[in-house]
C-alpha cells in the first residue's frame, strides 16, 4: 500500500515537471500552465517550510 501511494506521488511530481517544461516552451494549453504554476508554487512552499523548520542553512544563500 505504501509503495502504491509513493508511486502515485512520484507520477504527480514527474507530471508537474513535464508541465513546467512544456509551459516554459510557450506553446502550452491553459490547463498545462495552471499545473505548472501549481507545481512551482508547491516547490516554493516546500522550500520555505524547510527553511522555516529551525534548520538554519550556513551556505550563505541569502
Amino acid at each position: 500500500m505504501v509503495v502504491l501511494i509513493l508511486s502515485v506521488i512520484l507520477l504527480l511530481v514527474i507530471g508537474g515537471c513535464v508541465c513546467v517544461f512544456w509551459a516554459a516552451r510557450g506553446d502550452a494549453p491553459r490547463w498545462v500552465r495552471g499545473v505548472a504554476t501549481a507545481t512551482l508554487v508547491g516547490g516554493e512552499l516546500s522550500r520555505k517550510a524547510t527553511r522555516g523548520s529551525g534548520s538554519r542553512s550556513t551556505s550563505g544563500d541569502d
